[in-house]
């Protein structure tokens, strides 16, 4: 079987192409047609109001509403795998989300559960070339995917160097698919607390999509190492943003206002 280094973790000279006539372990997911929408209905409604006191976001009109997209967000606590879908998720773009996760997040009950919600696993020891594909896959389906770009959960509110697989999936993707035109949306989520409790407070702040075109016409390992620095800039800069918003509560949020540039 043919198999890539982890590309989450290296660089390589050359974009990765994946022959289709090689035989590699097949990676899919999917989102529950049953069970998605009823935990993202729970999850918004119910679960996320009766836990957090309040949310902030910002920049919630650079979500793009179609097209191929790699939503990257900082990692500060388990609760960020539901508001991430809280601002970018079908609710908003009537679109699921895709969720590329460790191996270890996909076991038992909780590993079911990631999966009837669209994640899939990503052998961090071990990976092969078949996780690298179906994330190009969705791309080319023009799907939305959520990749953690610092590679695990960090409760200090900085952002810790990020891994440049997630560079290099996206100009794989568009150098398999020219023209595809694929985004990459930085997005900073800040708590209160370190480890968040019942009343916690949250700020989400979501920047401009960054242009995977944009890095194709050089080097690709010199390209690959451009996007990475430039996304860790904007969520540097996202993470520091001071939110000129004032603070909603879930009553107001639910009921639909604009909680944008406030």
């Amino acid at each position: 079987m043919m198999e890539v280094r982890y590309f989450l973790d290296t660089y390589h000279p050359t974009p990765v192409i994946i022959p289709p006539e090689v035989h590699v372990n097949r990676t899919t997911s999917q989102v529950s047609p049953w069970l998605g929408p009823a935990a993202y209905f729970l999850g918004r409604h119910f679960v996320l109001p009766s836990f957090f006191r309040q949310i902030t976001v910002t920049g919630q009109a650079n979500v793009p509403q179609q097209g191929a997209v790699i939503l990257a967000p900082t990692h500060r606590a388990r609760w960020d795998a539901l508001l991430v879908p809280y601002v970018a998720g079908r609710c908003v773009t009537g679109r699921d989300l895709h969720f590329m996760v460790t191996i270890s997040e996909c076991k038992g009950l909780q590993g079911w559960l990631v999966k009837q919600m669209g994640g899939f696993p990503v052998d961090t020891k071990r990976p092969s070339v078949g996780t690298l594909r179906h994330g190009v896959q969705l791309l080319q389906q023009k799907q939305m995917l959520v990749i953690f770009p610092e590679g695990g959960i960090f409760r200090d509110r900085q952002v810790h160097p990020l891994k440049p697989g997630i560079a290099r999936l996206a100009l794989t993707a568009e150098h398999n698919h020219p023209g595809l035109g694929v985004k990459i949306l930085p997005i900073a989520i800040n708590y209160s607390q370190p480890y968040p409790g019942w009343g916690t407070d949250v700020h989400i702040h979501i920047g401009s999509s960054i242009e995977a075109a944009e890095y194709t016409q050089g080097c690709v390992k010199q390209e690959a190492k451009r996007l990475t620095s430039d996304l860790s800039q904007t969520l540097h800069a996202l993470s520091n943003h001071q939110s000129p918003c004032n603070h909603h509560s879930f009553a107001e949020i639910a009921m639909g206002m604009d909680i944008d540039d406030r």
